[in-house]
């Protein structure tokens, strides 16, 4: 195939409705790259006969050598194909674009799929035929649903069936059927969940207009005394719900599903280069069978069969017991099992050249004389699959002719994305229409969403690469020949000066000291200077106008919304450097990119975090930066380099990585730790690898991982008997040092529902807070003042909020439903959800600070024109006392950081805890009568002294009860086979895994086992079940969320039972508090019980 020249691929840009934007999306080792490649080969990029074997998209030599993508990398490909406008019309050739993004299947790197599938229109997912749905497959099926993106399913990995499995046409049919209802079972699973949701939401808007327009009569009848009411009101009522239920419309889930004879559905092996749909086979059978193609689509799947005698199609009613064949076995997985027992079957694996001879002249297909004489017979098999039934050819017409073009996309996908944006009823029509109708025209505006940057080497970028055609003039052959000698005398030069170990040497050695070490300071300036430093490009998506080198536009932020386009940090305006054209290793300059194109885009860095929105107007633009992640990172590594001075290169490489690398994170920690979050362990050897050798190019060592803990309570039936006997258990007592101020509070477990739903709306909560903080700067500029001033933690105006997030009665509402499951301890939380002062810690967390004093101390979240009750109140005090008098309200502010101290550190070991309410229910502040005139000037010295107070009496309650840690856990995924079955089961359970399902996949020996794992004991795992199951088995770990340790880390036999039993240093191991040490003594803290040295001998000196 002709290499295609680059110029014919930008030219084709311009023709929106001959592009195609698709990614190929599916579970690791299920074979995307290597189907990729025969895509590739067809352009002349790579040859056919390395078509899945040499991996071209994956570029990187950690991707090479372990065999799996980890990065999207993207590709242009052209395609023609004869295309008829009528029946009879004469075939025309039309050309086509397809921009093709390589996704990675590992779990670790999933945040690149979501970056990958924002850009495109169409998807492409695969799934192994023989290890069917795993986990990514379901997680990619998930993004095209969420993406809307209409997807192509291929199956892949056929020939397993015919050459691991060994099974007959039949039974592949069978498995095939099978596995196709498991793909389609992960779509309905989808569409029901949304229409249940749809459903619910209707009727509570029904409910809503019912309720209003009842009260509404009711008002209004009350003032006519004298006419009757009732049945008025219920025959509108009953109008209403009519009317209403007349607006909720079913739909048809019947396009949602794959099915072969609606030809989304390919069958292919990417490794032996081949592929057909329904349709390619109804072509060839329609002549031989006398049967419109039309109709063949419709039957060739299914339970259909074909009657040898009449050539007529049977429905199974009307077999009549006979033992006939389905089509699809009898018409086309027979022949693809017979190619395959001439090539590659027989006695020994060499197949049969006459039966080959014969499917070549029953097919009318040519294969090369050198090829059938060679001693290899997959050559001959894939020679013979290309002639017959390429894969390029079945995916490609598929792709055109089933996913849509960007100006069809975007009309069906741009109007809902629109919608969910923050701030979408600011959005300008004209960019709206402009998006929706992919309007290319300069005048439009531009608007291009970057989702994510790519590091590329200055070397790699075209302005700074040779063209491969382009050949060297004499004069630069003669000057690199002339570097080549020089460098290779240097090497000879080297290796006589080591071998000389002469006086003669020596001297020369010497006197050339000075000289030498000018020439290397010269040599390593030049290096500096020749250094290849890297670029960051952006990876894009125009959506509407035209965007060209030289451009001026705004670079919007996530947290931008066009509410309010000014806010800080306001968007800044940046000029477009340079423009490319993606093709996999390499770029191809542009001068300028219509609307509907992916392409690459300089200028950015700096500007551009990880995501990003370009828009050539700010008033009314639109933020498209909320693409969530697939997997959050959770692994945290303290980095440092070898070198000390080393720093400020590990320090600049870490930004460039978080920058290039769209999950990973870094930050400073308060002990001055630089940290590395990522996604798994394998996501951070890679990120180290890439800081070694690219980014901050030093040597850099990692410490341990750092795995997150929460603290919680709960109420244990040995727990120990409560610190002050004359309390309620968790109810603490705390005076200031200076006797002034005392605090009552009281600590207590949350119910778990209560927790959950916390967790779960933290959207709702930041809402919540950034609402009340608009509303206070509204009210008055100087309280908006005093609430910047202090010092709360995080949460700003500038928050993007989830679409979907609960209005404050709403929220209320539910919440008071979750305390209503609380068994036996209705009576405790009553009426306490309007006297919630704060959420905590970072304000958004599932603890509650709850204000159960009379005078009501602290600001109530919960309760609507909050500022004027709170005046109130104040006013009420100061009346009763002087206006130089402290007051409890003072301290308001002081006591909610106090409580978001507390629990971002908990007692055990610092980490955040969950679960736990605190009630603060006096506060009384008694200042001496002499110092009474300099109260106010004493406010600084006593807000330490509280805040220290309220922190310590909040961890004192937390440990009067059985106090657990919540270990971070990973949801683990294993196919493996019956002879390793038992290693997997030892490695598991010797990590404190636990194993939740087995089962055995149907038609296939390999198991499927589902089982927990703590994020803790991971490190290492993959590595150890490959080594004992020697390659067999391959997990894959995704973050589940936090499941607590059943165990009190401080718990030690007290009983007589429990002593005599386990003695009194407790022979069985406390594993919480095996945990809880190793966190502290990571974070410096004291470990209470630990010993230096256990077995002390007497100190041996060198004079004794």
């Amino acid at each position: 195939m002709p290499l295609v020249d680059p110029a014919k691929l930008v030219g084709l840009q311009r023709s929106a409705n001959e592009v195609r934007n698709i990614c190929i999306l599916a579970h690791v080792d299920h074979g995307k790259t290597s189907l990729t490649d025969a895509l590739i080969a067809t352009n002349g990029i790579i040859s056919p006969k390395l078509a899945g074997k040499i991996r071209y998209l994956d570029s990187r030599p950690d991707e090479q050598l372990r065999g799996i993508t980890m990065e999207s990398s993207a590709i242009s490909l052209y395609f023609s194909m004869l295309h008829r406008s009528a029946p009879e019309a004469a075939p025309q050739q039309k050309e086509y674009l397809i921009n093709l993004i390589d996704s990675p299947g590992h779990i670790d790197f999933s945040s690149e799929v979501s970056t990958a599938s924002r850009l495109c229109d169409g998807a492409v997912v695969l799934v192994d035929a023989v290890e069917g749905v795993c986990s990514q497959t379901v997680t990619v099926l998930r993004q095209t649903w969420i993406e809307n993106l209409k997807p192509l399913l291929v199956i892949n990995k056929i020939d397993r069936l015919i050459t691991e499995l060994k099974m007959s046409p039949g039974e592949a049919y069978v498995h095939l059927s099978k596995l196709l209802e498991q793909v389609n079972a992960v779509i309905g699973s989808f569409f029901q969940g949304e229409r249940m949701e749809e459903d619910l939401q209707w009727r509570e808007r029904v409910e809503e207009r019912v309720s209003a327009t009842a009260a509404r009569d009711q008002e209004e009848a009350a003032r006519r005394a004298d006419e009757p009411t009732d049945g008025s009101v219920a025959e509108e009522v009953e109008d209403l719900v009519h009317k209403s239920s007349g607006a909720f419309e079913e739909r048809d889930d019947v396009d949602l599903y794959f099915a072969p004879e609606n030809n989304n559905v390919i069958f292919s092996s990417a490794i032996d280069g081949w592929a057909f749909t329904v349709r390619q086979f109804s072509a060839l059978y329609e002549k031989r069978l006398g049967i419109k193609r039309a109709i063949l689509e419709k039957v060739l799947w299914g339970d259909f069969y074909l009657d040898p005698k009449t050539k007529r199609v049977l429905a199974q009613k009307h077999l009549k017991g006979r033992a006939l064949k389905p089509m699809f076995v009898q018409l086309v997985l027979e022949n693809i099992w017979a190619v395959y027992e001439a090539t590659v079957g027989g006695a020994k694996g060499k197949g049969d050249p006459a039966r080959i001879e014969k499917i070549t002249k029953s097919l009318s297909i040519t294969i090369p004389s050198h090829i059938l004489r060679s001693r290899d017979p997959r050559a001959i098999l894939t020679a013979l699959f290309a002639a017959w039934l390429p894969l390029s050819t079945a995916l490609l017409v598929s792709v055109i002719e089933h996913l849509p073009s960007p100006p069809v996309a975007q009309a069906e996908r741009l109007p809902a994305m629109l919608d969910s944006s923050p701030g979408a009823d600011r959005i300008d029509p004209k960019v709206r229409e402009a998006m929706a109708g992919l309007k290319t025209s300069i005048t439009e505006p531009v608007v291009a969403y970057v989702s994510k940057m790519v590091a590329i080497p200055e070397s790699e970028l075209p302005e700074n690469k040779r063209r491969g055609d382009a050949t060297l003039s004499a004069e630069e052959a003669r000057d690199m020949a002339r570097k080549k000698r020089a460098e290779f005398a240097k090497a000879r030069a080297a290796a006589n000066e080591e071998s000389t170990n002469g006086v003669a040497g020596v001297t020369d050695m010497l006197s050339s000291t000075s000289i030498a070490e000018d020439n290397a300071g010269e040599r390593q300036d030049g290096t500096e200077q020749k250094e290849n430093p890297e670029h960051l490009i952006g990876f894009a998506r125009l959506y509407s106008g035209e965007l060209t080198v030289g451009d001026s536009v705004y670079v919007l932020p996530p947290k931008f919304s066009p509410a309010n386009p000014h806010a800080s940090p306001e968007p800044q305006k940046v000029t477009i450097t340079a423009l490319y054209l993606l093709m996999g290793r390499g770029l191809e300059p542009l001068s300028s990119v219509p609307a509907g194109v992916v392409f690459g885009v300089a200028g950015l860095e700096g500007h551009v975090l990880k995501s990003g929105t370009l828009c050539s107007q700010l008033e009314g633009s639109v933020n498209l930066a909320g693409v969530s992640m697939g997997s959050q990172p959770i692994v945290r590594v303290a980095l440092e380099p070898v070198n000390p001075g080393d720093l400020g290169k590990t320090v600049q490489g870490l930004k460039l990585l978080e920058q290039s690398d769209p999950c990973a994170e870094y930050e400073v920690l308060e002990s001055g730790e630089h940290v590395i979050l990522t996604a798994g362990e394998l996501h951070l050897e890679r990120c180290l690898k890439d800081l070694r050798e690219r980014f901050a190019k030093c040597e850099i060592q990692a410490g341990e991982p750092i795995v997150p803990y929460r603290e919680s309570i709960v109420t244990a039936e040995e727990m120990a008997p409560p610190k002050d006997k004359d309390l309620p258990r968790g109810t603490v007592i705390g005076v200031t040092t200076s006797k002034q101020i005392t605090v009552r509070l009281r600590v207590r477990p949350l119910p778990t529902p209560v927790t959950e739903f916390l967790k779960k709306n933290a959207s709702a909560i930041k809402r919540l807070y950034s609402e009340r903080k608009v509303d206070e700067e509204d009210a008055t500029d100087s309280e908006a003042k005093q609430y910047d001033s202090g010092s709360y933690d995080v949460v700003g105006t500038d928050i993007v909020l989830e679409p979907g997030a609960l209005t404050l009665s709403d929220f209320k509402k539910e919440l008071l439903t979750a305390f209503d499951e609380a068994k036996g301890e209705k009576d405790i939380w009553q009426g306490c959800i309007d006297q919630i002062a704060a959420f905590g810690p970072r304000r958004v967390g599932p603890n509650l600070l709850i204000d159960a004093t009379n005078i009501g101390t602290c600001p109530r979240i919960l309760i609507e024109n909050q500022p004027s009750d709170t005046d109130a109140s104040e006013n009420l005090e100061t009346k009763q006392h002087p206006a130089d008098t402290l007051t409890a309200h003072d301290f308001s502010d002081k006591i909610a950081y106090a409580f978001q101290l507390a629990t971002a550190q908990g007692p055990l070991c610092h980490e955040p805890m969950q679960g736990v309410a605190v009630f603060l229910e006096e506060v009384t502040v008694a200042t001496p009568s002499d110092e009474e005139s300099s109260a106010r000037e004493n406010l600084g010295r006593l807000t330490g002294e509280i805040i220290k107070t309220v922190r310590d009496s909040i961890r004192q309650g937390f440990l009067d009860w059985s106090p657990r840690l919540l270990l971070a856990m990973y949801s683990c995924e294993i196919q493996a086979s019956t002879e390793v079955l038992g290693r997997v089961y030892g490695v598991i359970t010797r990590r404190r895994g636990r194993i939740l399902s087995e089962s055995l996949k149907e038609g296939t020996p390999f198991f499927t086992i589902q089982s927990i794992l703590p994020v803790a004991e991971s490190f290492g795992f993959s590595d150890e079940i490959r080594k004992r199951t020697s390659g067999a088995a391959s997990p894959q770990l995704i973050f589940q969320g936090f499941e607590m340790l059943d165990e009190d880390p401080f718990w030690v036999p007290f009983t007589e039972d429990e002593l005599e039993d386990l003695g009194e240093l407790a022979d069985r191991e406390n594993v919480a508090k095996r945990y809880m040490d190793r966190v502290r003594v990571r974070k410096g803290l004291f470990v209470r019980g630990r010993k230096l040295v256990k077995d002390a001998e007497k100190q041996k000196t060198l004079k004794r």
